[in-house]
């Protein structure tokens, strides 16, 4: 078989005959047609993932009243945001807390508004409080400003996450004989629960484990809008897990830097999330088209829930003191069952990332590409895949 083309592929899209399905769809598709039948077939697999991610945050530009000021410090609705930028430009992230806030002084604190907050109130038009003060200088001689601003306001409104979008991640457990609170949610003694957070077989990087389609210029679902990868996320370490005899277990550790206009996106698909005892966040929504180019990619986009695994983590003890290894790998499927054995005892599951909220942006994704209104943009440049042998560092100290 020939390989197809982004612009065989975007030719097919305009004239309403690309065949385009979700991923869960395609899994079907694979297992009823066979997998060198539905790589002909099937043009676009849509992919989708809704959950908390905390590298994220927006560039603001306010413009300038009169007299103009150099902001030197700024806060949205009593949330400070980083104005180390250009005069009426500042950048709000989503873990950034109100200077008020108790935090964990009262344990486990409540962090009920952040940047997160922040960042969805501006989505979804509501009204927001801005402080800012300067040091004043001739060309910016004002010193301060109080006022109400929307996102209408704005001249520019960017949302730009610098890791979105995690390709597998940690199955928590809590070995320790009290409660914790993590990012992870809270996590009850003596292996009392576990949480996971992807969306696994509609998840968008478990889709595209090699990055064979997915870099920069990438166009994407974004928080309700379009957005792009604008370059692989910090942290990004790609691989592919291997059990003790060295079964290939599924992909893990790649990253997106996302990027788009705040203005289009959506309150549903960019929300403030609070964790007990752990900060504020931003759950976001995106979803990724895997343009089926041949039968490699097929057979990567295929891979169920029974296929891909993640790491059993104790974050009672090794997770927090960055001891290394695990306590195992379990399955999707397993997970999404509602209980997995860890150390002989039988664990209740439960998700962070919203398994209906992915099922929808993929279709949402799909039917945007049905209907002409959105095309697959091939990348400038693939991000770093396994075989480049990223790893990461530590901080010493």
């Amino acid at each position: 078989m020939s390989e197809k083309t982004y612009q065989e592929i975007n030719a097919r899209i305009r004239s309403g005959k690309a065949v385009v399905v979700t991923a869960e769809e395609f899994i079907n598709i694979v297992r009823e047609k066979g997998l060198t039948h539905a790589s002909r077939e099937v043009d676009v697999v849509t992919t989708g993932t809704f959950a908390p991610m905390c590298s994220s945050g927006a560039f603001l530009n306010f413009g300038h009243p009169a007299p103009r000021i150099k902001m030197h410090r700024v806060w949205l609705n009593n949330v400070p945001a980083y104005t180390g930028i250009a005069a009426v430009d500042a950048y709000i992230g989503a873990t950034e807390l109100p200077e008020d806030d108790p935090l964990n002084s009262n344990h486990p604190g409540e962090f009920r508004y952040g940047g997160g907050h922040v960042i969805e109130d501006l989505v979804a038009g509501r009204p927001v409080r801005l402080k800012a003060v300067g040091y004043g200088t001739d060309c910016y001689p004002r010193r301060e400003i109080e006022t109400t601003i929307t996102i209408h306001d704005l001249n520019e409104a960017i949302l730009f996450n610098p890791r979105n979008a995690y390709q597998n991640y940690n199955c928590a457990v809590n070995l320790s004989n009290r409660t914790i609170y993590t990012y992870m949610g809270i996590l009850k003694p003596n292996l009392g629960n576990a949480h996971y957070s992807t969306s696994g077989q509609l998840s968008p990087l478990l889709k595209d484990p090699h990055f064979k389609t997915i870099g920069i210029g990438t166009r994407i679902f974004l928080g309700g809008g379009i957005g792009y990868v604008a370059w692989h996320g910090t942290q990004h370490f790609p691989a592919i897990q291997t059990d003790a005899s060295g079964k290939e277990l599924g992909p893990a550790g790649g990253t997106l830097a996302v990027i788009g206009d705040l203005k289009q996106m959506s309150p549903r698909w960019l929300m403030g999330t609070s964790y007990l005892g752990y900060g504020a966040t931003l759950s976001v929504g995106i979803g990724v088209p895997i343009p089926i180019l041949n039968e490699e990619i097929a057979r990567y986009a295929a891979a169920t829930d029974a296929d891909l695994y993640a790491p059993i983590v104790d974050y009672g003890e090794a997770y927090p003191n960055r001891k290394p290894g695990n306590l195992g790998y379990v399955s999707y499927a397993q997970l999404k069952s509602g209980k997995i054995m860890v150390q002989g005892k039988e664990v209740p599951t439960a998700p962070l990332s919203s398994y209906p909220r992915a099922r929808e942006i993929a279709s949402i994704l799909k039917e945007w590409i049905q209907k002409g209104e959105f095309f697959l943009s091939e990348p400038v440049q693939l991000l770093p895949s396994p075989a480049d042998g990223l790893t990461g560092k530590v901080l010493k100290g």
